[in-house]
């Protein structure tokens, strides 16, 4: 039980960095929970890409770097389709 709380909590922190790091990069203003929430759909985004081409990341390391990806892919969505 104990665990998947810690879980929860890594991917909170590290989808909030991942995010973070995404606005930054794609010189964006969306907010610390919208940050959040980009890092870990992003990651979630990335890694289902990245499987469907045989590419798979781990860890904590991997976990930042597809959440980074995938949110990065998630702005650009959403400033295509807002113009």
């Amino acid at each position: 039980m104990e665990d998947a709380g810690i879980g929860w909590i890594a991917a909170i922190i590290i989808g909030g960095f991942a995010g973070w790091l995404a606005e930054r990069f794609m010189k964006s203003d969306m907010g610390v929970l919208m940050n959040i929430v980009l890092g870990i759909v992003g990651a979630m985004v990335a890694n289902l890409l990245l499987g469907l081409i045989g590419v798979s990341l781990g860890g904590w390391l991997g976990y930042l770097v597809a959440g980074f990806l995938g949110a990065c892919i998630l702005i650009a969505l959403a400033r295509a389709i807002r113009r």
